[in-house]
């Protein structure tokens, strides 16, 4: 039996630098979720992404508040990984 896919939001972002910025900052906003390799439906120039184990509107806008005035994500994804 395989792993169970649930749906999960992927912020990609165009550096290292800012993934591991936006890993802090949620970390310190107790924001949900962990670094990833990018998963293969995002098309990004850094490899790694910040996964929120949820597809929920207050989770995105709980990282939102973490991160504004910190870092700009390159993209904002719902996925089922």
């Amino acid at each position: 039996m395989g792993r169970e896919r649930t749906e999960r939001i992927v912020v990609s972002f165009s550096s290292t630098f800012d993934a591991m910025e936006a890993e802090r900052l949620c970390q310190e906003a107790g924001v949900a979720g962990r670094i990833i390799p990018l998963p293969v439906e995002i098309d990004s120039e850094c490899g790694l992404a910040w996964s929120m184990p949820t597809d929920d509107d207050a989770v995105l806008a709980a990282f939102n508040a973490a991160t504004e005035g910190h870092l700009v994500p390159e993209g904002i994804h719902h996925l089922m990984l």
